[in-house]
């Protein structure tokens, strides 16, 4: 064997052993929503005086994280029906038109594409809301990340509160801002998700 054929020989075997390395490292891993442990808040400071809150009680979804390559996706779906404010008129009068308008857009989804990370902590998710059937730019700044072994569940769990602030007419929410009621939405998203 020639010696320029012996380097392409080993040329080639550190090549395939680097790849066979980098797949070894590249972890992937998926976690599915806990519906019992996850739900979507908002909060908008009603005509500057008082803080009116709202809770959605269904949300499905996933997230796939991959730490060491600092890579990751998410899908999170809300139902928009399970609205909770806890008065049952200002809960039918958010799924109207002039709000939600469920009966056209039943769900919100948030598609987070680009994951932040501090060491193994998730520090943000930048993505895309589609809410009302308009899809905008949505930043998600991460707090108390945190992954542990459930003691009830017998299910290893990652989560943490995921929040933004957003302009409501972006997605044509324009009810009530000429009377005083803000623009702007506080959303939090109180997650934990099992690992599969």
């Amino acid at each position: 064997m020639t010696t320029a054929l012996i380097k392409s020989s080993l040329a080639a075997s550190a090549a395939a052993l680097a790849l066979s390395a980098s797949a070894v490292q590249a972890e992937t891993v998926r976690y599915e929503i806990e519906p019992t442990h996850t739900f979507v808040t908002f909060e908008v400071v009603h005509f500057q005086t008082s803080t009116l809150r709202g809770r959605f009680d269904k949300v499905d979804g996933f997230i796939e994280l991959d730490r060491k390559a600092g890579t990751g996706n998410a899908e999170v779906t809300v139902d928009m029906g399970s609205i909770n404010s806890g008065t049952p008129d200002f809960d039918a009068h958010l799924k109207s038109p002039d709000f939600f308008d469920i009966a056209k857009a039943p769900t919100a989804r948030f598609v987070g594409k680009k994951f932040g990370l501090d060491g193994d902590k998730v520090t943000s998710v930048e993505g895309e809301l589609t809410l009302l059937g308009k899809t905008m730019p949505v930043t998600l700044k991460g707090d108390r990340f945190n992954c542990y072994d459930q003691p009830v569940l017998k299910v290893h769990v990652c989560g943490g509160d995921f929040e933004t602030t957003i302009e409501r007419s972006q997605w044509g929410m324009n009810w009530g801002i000429d009377m005083g009621i803000p623009d702007k939405v506080h959303l939090v998203i109180q997650i934990e998700a099992i690992r599969k």
